[in-house]
């Protein structure tokens, strides 16, 4: 099958008419001309690598979109596999917690988040996108150590990324913005709000040898079951350095500059969300991803919370990107998939898995359709339009 006159955006550059031919669902040539007769004819759309997203929040949102009313399970990871499709992510990490005492509550019980990665597995051949679990692990809920090792022992978790939520660390360094962000959310008194927090702090707060044996124990079954190790709103050099040391291979929103450089400098790739590199700032009030584009320390793009974001974050990146688009478009194709040791996916090459995403880049962009393994997994019905006339 050959996909034909496309922009089509490579590693290190862009072709500006090719074609490429894809053969059981690996690319088989790339030709720098249009290819008469062709399956899929581009007019000049671009064709990039399927998105590898290693970062998705909005699992819980699927099966559960109103506080206390769930859905099947099967019915909200159908929505969010089709979702993704329509965003242009081909490879997608669902990032779900075990943390039973958070704002979330029974959304993120142990019982619960294992029955959502179950889930995600067991329905893996019947959905559209290459779904991973991303696990993330409460550093202050030891008694999650348990059911997480139990889950990688089963293969069901393939990353997994070291986490405290607790105010005054981390994304929630500022304990006095945290405070106003629950009043201006919730509706509460500020007083209410500052008892709460005060609550969680209490709540999280373990001894440090309890902290330092359960950090251990994870790396170590990482490192023994090869299952990839990210660290997650480092704040200090001194954290990132903890990090590594533990194993880590991704600083996953670095919440400040010297950390996002300390990173870089120590060798693991920095994530941050498409959401903040689109809107130009975080909204939490941390790092702005554009910030840390410009500084040269931002390797990886993921959705975060949203994953339509992740096309127009790359065309405007890519506006101020050394190497233009095909740098943008690594962030959030390349780069992640090597960060993962994801060999097969992440660049338009030979041999590399036929994952494409065909676009068009006016305006902020828009995903017209959506192929994985060669076959097309979403369309707006455009590209046929196209061909037709």
């Amino acid at each position: 099958m050959w996909i034909s006159d496309f922009r089509v955006v490579l590693a290190d550059r862009v072709i500006e008419r090719g074609s490429v031919r894809v053969e059981h669902g690996k690319i088989a040539e790339i030709a720098e001309v249009a290819v008469a007769g062709a399956e899929i004819a581009g007019d000049g759309l671009l064709l990039l690598p399927g998105f590898v997203d290693m970062h998705g929040d909005m699992v819980e949102r699927e099966v559960e979109p109103r506080p206390n009313v769930p859905m099947p399970l099967e019915l909200g990871l159908r929505d969010l596999d089709r979702r993704l499709a329509v965003a242009g992510i081909t490879t997608a990490y669902a990032a779900v917690s075990f943390s039973p005492s958070s704002t979330y509550g029974h959304l993120r019980s142990y019982e619960h988040t294992s029955a959502i990665i179950r889930a995600l597995k067991s329905m893996g051949p019947q959905l559209l996108v290459d779904h991973r679990v991303h696990a993330r692990f409460e550093i202050t809920f030891p008694k999650a150590l348990s059911v997480i090792e139990a889950l990688i022992g089963e293969g069901a978790v393939d990353l997994i990324s070291l986490t405290d939520h607790t105010p005054g660390q981390g994304q929630y360094r500022d304990i006095e913005r945290h405070v106003e962000k629950m009043v201006r959310e919730k509706g509460v008194s500020r007083d209410e709000a500052a008892q709460s927090v005060a609550r969680r702090i209490e709540d999280r707060t373990q001894p440090a040898e309890v902290i330092t044996a359960t950090l251990n124990a994870i790396s170590a079954t990482c490192r023994a079951n090869g299952v990839a190790l990210a660290s997650h709103d480092d704040d200090t050099p001194a954290k990132v350095a903890l990090m590594r040391d533990l194993g880590a291979a991704i600083s996953e929103f670095p919440v400040t500059l010297e950390a996002a450089r300390e990173a870089r400098a120590m060798g693991l790739a920095t994530a941050m969300g498409a959401p903040n590199a689109l809107r130009g700032q975080s909204y939490s009030g941390n790092l702005s991803a554009r910030q840390a584009h410009a500084e040269g320390v931002l390797d990886i793009l993921a959705s975060d919370y949203h994953p339509s974001a992740i096309l127009p974050a790359i065309l405007e990146l890519a506006k101020a990107d050394p190497a233009g688009l095909p740098g943008a478009t690594r962030l959030a194709t390349l780069n992640p998939a090597k960060a993962l040791g994801l060999s097969d996916r992440g660049e338009i090459a030979v041999g590399k898995s036929a994952d494409f995403v065909i676009a068009d880049d006016s305006g902020i962009g828009h995903v017209r359709a959506t192929i994985r393994n060669g076959g097309k997994i979403y369309s707006d019905g455009s590209i046929i339009r196209r061909r037709a006339a």
